[in-house]
């Protein structure tokens, strides 16, 4: 599949022709999934969901609709360095777009737990390990991808792509990471 709005390509600011990685119906059967396992897992707690900007937010929003706990929602910008400080001898869960290198996560990771958080876990909806710089593994992920370049569900370039339902790459970009 190329694209999934109507006949034609959707005009979202993307140079080449948009190929869809994960549709929408995958992504929500899996942010299900995810947040079914976190309600397991957190059961009779409150949790602080710490949504990473810009790539984190709609996973995020689909994500916590999802949970059966208290949640306090919070937001951080990479290039700010600052985490707002709530009741951190609760849990703390980053949640991301897409995990790559892991240099900011782990930042993050040890901002909060310098704070005083009890804990701090990592649910990120694309984890591409390929890209990996630090020992980190997400407590939650959504799916594994390899593409090199992804937009859709919230992440995107400049602030375009990111409308889409789904998870999407060029052909252009897409054949290039093929032949590495």
């Amino acid at each position: 599949m190329t694209f999934a709005w109507g006949s034609a390509q959707p005009n979202i600011g993307v140079q080449g022709t948009i190929q869809t990685v994960l549709t929408a119906e995958q992504i929500q059967r899996r942010v299900l999934d995810i947040a079914r396992q976190i309600n397991t897992d957190y059961a009779g707690k409150m949790l602080y969901a710490v949504g990473v900007l810009e790539d984190g937010f709609v996973f995020m929003a689909d994500l916590v609709r999802q949970l059966e706990l208290p949640v306090v929602c919070q937001f951080v910008k990479p290039e700010t360095k600052e985490v707002q400080q709530g009741d951190v001898s609760t849990t703390q869960m980053l949640i991301q777009g897409l995990l790559q290198s892991g240099i900011v996560t782990e930042f993050l990771m040890r901002n909060l737990t310098a704070r005083g958080a009890a804990s701090v876990k990592v649910a990120t909806l694309l984890d591409r390990q390929t890209g990996r710089r630090v020992m980190l593994q997400p407590d939650y992920f959504g799916f594994l991808v390899d593409e090199s370049f992804v937009f859709g569900y919230g992440m995107g370039t400049r602030g375009m792509g990111r409308n889409l339902p789904y998870v999407a790459t060029t052909k252009e970009t897409a054949g290039r990471s093929a032949g590495k």
